[in-house]
């Protein structure tokens, strides 16, 4: 019955970072440092903890499909502004192309990136078309306007995932100036980073700017994503919404870990400070950024064998060789928990 299969789930897909894992648990250790999937490693605010827990009680009925509540908090956190919601930024970025994208459609994408945005652009029919960074990961404004000359959408990862790169408001200002069609703006580790794009939804209206409370606010497990949209394409993205899509008990976490911004404060301290330790202290080069992981070149290695090589000595990490445009010899390592992160400095450069 295979054959009843879409082609473009024939094959590929998006690849998860489990193989390291499993060299670390064969080799025996049950619990390695595990820096390879950009997790808060702590656990969630206990206001986030005490309104999920509350929300329980009422999971016999149907989540309030407007997201009321959380939409409150969204504003109260950043203003004024027009949001949506999606399970976790891939339900925000498929609901996105979703509600935009025709078979055949061009889309641009900024790489090296996050390879959901290409998957899917495919799932919907689209033709993905690359736009390449400069040698030091940053971007070419000109450049990346002319290829995306005739795209519907444009996809720009800032902090980018998974060199770090942030790229200036001017840059992006710049972009918006210069294309037709809508930039998404992925913000996923913005808060790790000094760098506010949202006053350019003031100015825009073919901006949506994507975030996740999954990375700074510790709620990885409960999948919750919003972005900041356009007033006009707010009817349009909830018709191409699936019914229901954020469960009670994830959208009362997300909302009590907005009405707690002060809890992350610590991680974020902690997470810049790891940034600088990991780019002064190891002895392979790494890429200047700014999100909650670091991006190495490991020349003379390839990244899958030094993933491999770390994880026998419990430190799990990702390699970059399943990122769109990207070299062979990169690996992206998260800032976790002190003693893992200690653990990694003191492997990394003993190899």
């Amino acid at each position: 019955m295979r054959h009843l299969i879409r082609e473009v789930y024939s094959e590929g897909g998006y690849v998860f970072a489990t193989k390291a894992a499993d060299i670390a648990r064969s080799a025996g250790y049950e619990n390695p440092a595990k820096l390879a999937s950009n997790e808060n490693p702590y656990p969630p605010s206990p206001l986030a903890i005490k309104k999920a827990n509350a929300a329980l009680e009422g999971c016999n009925r149907y989540p309030d499909e407007k997201m009321r509540e959380l939409k409150d908090a969204l504003v109260r956190r950043h203003g004024d502004y027009t949001f949506v919601t999606g399970v976790g930024m891939d339900g925000v970025i498929e609901t996105t192309l979703r509600a935009l994208i025709d078979p055949g459609d061009r889309v641009s994408v900024s790489v090296p990136t996050f390879s959901f945005y290409g998957l899917a652009v495919k799932a919907q029919g689209g033709e993905s078309v690359g736009i390449g960074r400069e040698d030091d990961f940053t971007v070419d404004p000109g450049l990346f306007i002319r290829k995306s000359e005739g795209c519907k959408v444009s996809f720009l990862c800032t902090p980018n995932n998974p060199s770090g790169t942030v790229t200036p408001p001017e840059t992006v200002e710049e972009i918006l100036e210069g294309i037709d069609g809508l930039l998404f703006l992925d913000n996923a580790y913005v808060d790790f980073c000094d760098t506010d794009y949202r006053y350019l939804m003031k100015k825009y209206d073919n901006l949506i700017i994507g975030m996740t409370m999954s990375k700074a606010y510790g709620l990885a497990g409960m999948r919750v994503g919003y972005a900041f949209i356009p007033e006009w394409f707010e009817e349009y993205y909830n018709r191409a919404q699936t019914p229901f899509v954020i469960n009670s008990v994830s959208a009362a976490a997300a909302t009590g870990a907005l009405e707690d911004p002060a809890y992350i404060e610590g991680y974020v301290s902690s997470v810049k400070m790891w940034q600088k330790r990991f780019e002064t202290e190891s002895k392979f080069n790494s890429v200047p950024g700014g999100a909650n992981f670091v991006m190495f070149d490991v020349s003379p290695y390839k990244g899958d064998e030094m993933v491999e090589m770390l994880a026998g000595k419990g430190v799990v990490v990702r390699s970059c060789t399943s990122f769109p445009g990207l070299g062979d010899n990169y690996i992206r390592v998260s800032i976790g928990k002190d003693w893992e992160c200690e653990r990694f400095l003191e492997v990394f450069n003993s190899l």
